[in-house]
């Protein structure tokens, strides 16, 4: 019998989505270019239909046709390698999928180039770590449509589902699949600097105990902040150390690292010109983190003004926190949305709004319960401009604000950095200001550039000789 699909890639993103494939009856033929990992995946077979090949060419002429093959290869050079030695063995109408991390302009070229050949192609962005790529992740498919309509059966399958309803749709043409995720890793970003925030305000201003605030990120899971994210803080604050018994926490390097995927995001945001501040922040803040030895030394060297602060009441001030975490979400989102709508209205993708905040319900890193009204919000109105004049955003921002605002001054007066939240009080701001000071900087463009400016009561552009 010839496989279903294939899968190429073995690492434990590949082995587990090859597991997970098997598991819904899907016959599937892998192979790795080391053998070592094809032997290791077979070594965790419990029935499953899985069948391994150590030549590229018996593993293509396995498949039935037309052949669809899945890649979990690391993004870049290696792709391109993995495609050359499959394209002489296959044939017009085959399939290729690549499920990686790959740059959505990377997988516009290979669309093209594979296109001439009559091979489609397929750029899937795929959510969820090497659990959700086992138990069923959020699958984000962009590319050939019919290609798509192909292969959707399976990719639907090995989906999260959510109230019956898999975490997987059609994204849009070319590279629009990869864009998707791309953007939902910058969100991604950007919400985990949000939390680490919040709770840098509720260990280091308001004095709580690690222990007291992993329960205060599980009760907030109970709510509106329901989160992937916010559940699995609480389940970081609540582990030990084995080798000192404290907080596993307090012993991790504060240095984060990154795989270029939010930093993309953020070239792209200003390649097009579109604000996603937030994100970019997040992005800054881990690059500072990894300044390890010079942030020590500063610290020997620079200081805060002497003050005395507050003591402040912990119970307001918790919920205060909560409700500047939930506007800062909502500030980030916004952002990444309007990110998918810019760039889908500039390059005509027409990308589904509503339905990339449902897939993301599930299987992902940024899944989180507010995301169906998200999609409620593009589905009464596709070409809401941005989140947050949708109604229940606006209103959940007028109620907020104020103690958002008092978060972030107090933490900016304490002494906290506050990179996320407090560029997502910026964004809000400036957003919500209909006549900005953006004047004055075109005017002094026009002074020493004579780069002229625009007039709000007549029209036409204006130049002045400003030294006269």
């Amino acid at each position: 019998m010839l496989n279903t699909i294939g899968v190429i890639g073995l690492g434990v993103m590949g082995g587990n989505l090859a597991l997970n494939m098997a598991d819904k009856g899907e016959h599937v033929g892998v192979y790795n270019y080391t053998s070592d990992l094809t032997d290791q995946l077979m070594e965790k077979l419990e029935g499953q239909t899985i069948r391994p090949f150590y030549n590229i060419e018996a593993f293509v002429q396995s498949l039935e046709k037309p052949r669809k093959i899945f890649l979990m290869v690391t993004a870049g050079r290696a792709i391109d390698e993995v495609i050359a030695s499959l394209t002489p063995f296959l044939e017009e109408g085959d399939i290729i999928m690549d499920g990686g991390n790959s740059h959505y302009e990377d997988t516009e070229r290979r669309y093209d180039e594979l296109q001439g050949k009559g091979i489609r192609y397929l750029g899937i962005g795929i959510s969820g770590g090497a659990d959700g790529a086992r138990t069923g992740p959020s699958i984000m498919p962009g590319g050939d449509r019919e290609a798509y309509e192909q292969v959707a059966s399976i990719l639907t399958k090995i989906a999260a589902q959510v109230d019956g309803t898999p975490c997987c749709a059609y994204m849009g043409p070319r590279g629009a699949g990869h864009f998707v995720k791309m953007v939902h890793n910058g969100i991604e970003y950007a919400d985990m600097q949000l939390i680490t925030e919040a709770y840098t305000f509720l260990k280091d201003r308001l004095g709580l105990s690690v222990e007291d605030i992993a329960d205060i990120f599980e009760s907030w899971n109970q709510g509106e902040l329901k989160s992937y994210l916010i559940e699995i803080t609480a389940d970081i604050l609540r582990k030990k150390d084995d080798v000192t018994g404290l907080p596993l926490i307090d012993v991790i390097l504060d240095k984060a690292g990154q795989k270029g995927t939010g930093k993309w995001t953020s070239i792209q945001a200003i390649d097009h010109g579109i604000p996603n501040s937030i994100i970019t922040e997040s992005l800054f803040a881990r690059y500072l983190s990894s300044l390890k030895e010079e942030r020590m030394n500063a610290e020997t060297i620079l200081s805060l003004p002497e003050i005395e602060l507050q003591e402040l009441d912990k119970e307001v001030w918790i919920e205060h926190i909560r409700q500047a975490l939930y506007m800062g979400k909502i500030c980030a989102y916004a952002q990444g949305f309007t990110q998918y709508k810019m760039t889908s209205e500039q390059y005509g993708w027409n990308l589904p709004l509503k339905d990339i905040a449902l897939i993301f319900r599930g299987g992902c890193i940024i899944r989180a319960e507010f995301l169906n009204i998200i999609s409620e919000a593009y589905e009464e109105n596709y070409s809401l401009t941005n989140l947050l004049i949708s109604p229940y955003f606006a209103e959940k921002t007028k109620e907020y604000q104020r103690n958002m605002r008092k978060v972030v001054c107090e933490g900016i007066q304490s002494g906290l950095s506050f990179p996320s939240l407090g560029a997502s009080l910026t964004y809000y701001d400036s957003y919500r200001t209909g006549t900005s000071n953006a004047s004055m900087i075109q005017a002094q463009r026009d002074y020493f550039g004579a780069h002229t400016y625009e007039r709000n009561d007549i029209e036409g552009s204006f130049h002045t000789n400003w030294q006269e």
